[in-house]
């Protein structure tokens, strides 16, 4: 029971049609790996309203209008400080931001799942139950009330005499 001192090298051959057909799955998803630039984010315009342009802001009519050089340099600098100040706020904003949201809706499915739909459910099991005993206490106690107070006003005429 010696020490045994030899080397021992381990490999593994795989062809290139094998590696590439094994790997796939892991590194794509839906035949891309990262967004592209070009991607539709908003795909059921959720958010059209926010589409807002220098134009949709900003408009001079004929009778009152800037220099060509004003109006060019509050539009590229209204344009540079709407994007570089989103980038910037989404930058520090939007993983917090995407955190607390994804909390919240994980809280409501949560109290969805677990206790607004068992007690719909439980209500809907018990209500035949109570539908049967609140219409016979109705039959027994309400409906002689108001039948016998209906049938002693049947009786009661009123005339209206004018003078």
């Amino acid at each position: 029971m010696g020490v045994e001192k030899e080397k021992s090298d381990t490999s593994i051959v795989m062809d290139e049609d094998e590696f590439s057909r094994s790997i796939e799955p892991i590194l794509s998803r839906k035949g891309h790996v990262f967004a592209s630039p070009h991607e539709v984010r908003d795909p059921d315009n959720v958010n059209a309203h926010l589409k807002v342009g220098f134009e949709d802001v900003i408009a001079e009519p004929e009778s009152a209008r800037t220099v060509d050089g004003v109006w060019i340099c509050s539009h590229a600098t209204f344009e540079v400080v709407k994007l570089g100040l989103y980038r910037l706020l989404g930058a520090l904003l939007a993983v917090p931001l995407a955190f607390l949201l994804g909390l919240v809706f994980a809280v409501l499915s949560l109290i969805h799942i677990w206790l607004v739909m068992p007690s719909i459910r439980s209500f809907l099991v018990v209500l035949p139950s109570l539908q049967v005993v609140w219409r016979s206490l109705t039959d027994t106690f309400v409906m002689p009330f108001f039948r016998s107070l209906g049938r002693s006003l049947s009786t009661v005429h009123v005339q209206h005499v004018e003078q």
